[in-house]
């Protein structure tokens, strides 16, 4: 690897690792590489449709057709979407979102004062966990997590003299593959149970699913994969990367008196936004919550990312004036360009990689892929505990095809959840199976939206890095999750241990 100098252990693992690195880094360039899969989407979608594939939509029962982007439909889609495309792809909203506030924070030097002062003083031993912790406790901000996290990790990292990369894999470990697990009942919960409870009602009579019922279980994943995720970077990632010797910016100086005074002030301007912020929630009729006064879901959690992007500007604005580095609303403008100017890059390679997703959904490859994947499952007509893993493992694999957690579950709850509860089992139960496999594979699929966006961040440390590199860091997270999700699956399943209040395996 580029910049850094390999670890002594050559383990038979470390060495597939080294040969997945070095294929995936003799790829094309990122931007040409989703170029490359655009056309073959294209020539794939021409040459499926010449046999007229049709399959019926779960839920619905709506006939669909693997549709042709080499048909004059097809061509008009391609023509006239390109914009939409690009502009409505929802994590370049995210990115540019963020960081009009995560870089302001930044160019002025209160992230780097922050890191001097709070995490670089914790004990080191404790920061790998604490880095995949707070990953997972991310998707409280959504799909916010990924732009925050895995570079920051990166950074407490670099400098506590560790490998930065070794940071930045934890970081997006924990968002990505950790992304349904959480200590509390997160947004996640609602959206999955309301598909689930909505299969369930075509049902007379039918057990139905609410947010809490994973709760128990997503408690306990969240210490598990928090444990695991820590071990796998100190035993596996960081000792197969070696000593980091990159061009990077040298280490923190001694902080300063005045910017410990901007670093006060910036918490004295968070606590007084929390407390805004709390205040206008728990006001009554608040129009923050939803109708019937609850968070889960509600306008606050669907507009968390300007509400994150406001607190980091807050903070940094107050850090910026106490250091008289801000002296006016230029000031503002001006740090706010220059953090978007360090996503030019980045937004170059989203306009790829939108028109290939774009492209791979509009063709219905995905959909038909997963509908036959489950169909197929169905047909084995097994009743024991070995279809649910599976169905875990299935998912895994589909999961690097339909992205979206909440999309591939309403592909297939329909399905599962409805056969698995004429064997007995739980639909919450089956919902739980769902996540496990689902979250596992997010951090090894370029269908990811956020996959392209860590590798951004990766090639601010090591310029040479490519998708081999990124996944060959990612991938000892990824199996060794999905294998210690399931047995504690298995376990919380044989042990009867409920998967949430009053939730067991069967009905």
């Amino acid at each position: 690897m580029a910049s850094s100098t390999k670890g002594k252990k050559n383990s038979i693992f470390s060495r597939f690792l080294n040969v997945i690195e070095r294929i995936g880094n003799k790829l094309p360039d990122p931007f040409m590489l989703f170029v490359f899969l655009a056309i073959v989407v294209i020539l794939v979608s021409g040459f499926i449709s010449l046999f007229d594939v049709t399959f019926s939509q779960p839920g619905s029962d709506e006939q669909m057709a693997i549709k042709n982007l080499l048909s004059g439909e097809g061509l008009q889609f391609m023509i006239t979407s390109v914009i939409d495309n690009f502009v409505g792809f929802k994590p370049l909203g995210i990115v540019l979102t963020m960081m009009l506030g995560v870089g302001l924070a930044d160019k002025v030097g209160l992230l780097e004062t922050f890191i001097k002062n709070t995490i670089l003083r914790a004990p080191k031993a404790l920061i790998t966990y604490a880095v995949i912790f707070t990953g997972i406790l991310g998707n409280l901000a959504a799909d916010a997590a990924f732009v925050i996290v895995p570079p920051l990790a990166a950074m407490v990292f670099y400098n506590v003299g560790r490998h930065p990369l070794a940071g930045l894999a934890a970081g997006f470990a924990g968002v990505g593959a950790g992304f349904t697990a959480n200590i509390i009942v997160a947004n996640t919960d609602a959206v999955l149970s309301g598909i689930s409870a909505e299969v369930m009602g075509t049902i007379e009579g039918a057990a139905t699913v609410t947010p809490v019922d994973n709760w128990y279980f997503m408690l306990v994943s969240t210490l598990l994969l928090t444990a695991a995720g820590g071990l796998v970077t100190e035993r596996i990632v960081e000792p197969r990367l070696g000593v980091y010797d990159g061009e990077m910016k040298q280490g923190f100086d001694e902080t300063t008196l005045l910017e410990k005074k901007g670093l006060r002030n910036a918490t004295i301007a968070a606590v007084v936004y929390v407390g805004l912020l709390l205040v206008a929630i728990l006001w009554p009729e608040s129009p923050l919550r939803n109708d019937e006064g609850g968070m889960i879901p509600s306008p606050f959690i669907s507009g968390i990312v300007p509400v994150i992007m406001l607190f980091f500007i807050t903070i940094g604005v107050t850090y910026g004036v106490t250091l008289k580095k801000i002296e006016n609303s230029r000031s503002i403008a001006k740090y706010m360009g220059e953090a978007m100017k360090d996503l030019s890059g980045f937004i170059v390679l989203i306009f790829a990689v939108s028109q290939f997703i774009a492209y791979f959904n509009w063709t219905n490859i995905g959909t038909w892929l997963a509908v036959t994947g489950a169909e197929f499952l169905e047909s084995m007509n097994m009743t024991g505990i070995i279809v649910v893993v599976a169905f875990v493992f299935l998912t895994a694999l589909l999961n690097l095809l339909v992205f979206s957690g909440a999309a591939q579950w309403g592909l297939e709850a329909p399905v599962f959840l409805k056969m698995f509860y004429f064997l007995d089992y739980h639909p919450a139960f089956i919902q739980a199976a769902y996540r496990v496999a689902d979250s596992s594979t997010n951090i090894v699929t370029p269908m990811n939206p956020y996959f392209v966006i860590v590798l951004a961040f990766m090639k601010e440390y090591d310029k040479k890095a490519g998708l081999g590199t990124l996944m060959a860091l990612m991938l000892p997270y990824s199996l060794i999750f999905l294998v210690i999700w399931t047995i504690l699956l298995l376990g919380f399943a044989f042990l009867g241990i409920p998967f949430g209040p009053g939730i067991g395996v069967h009905v």
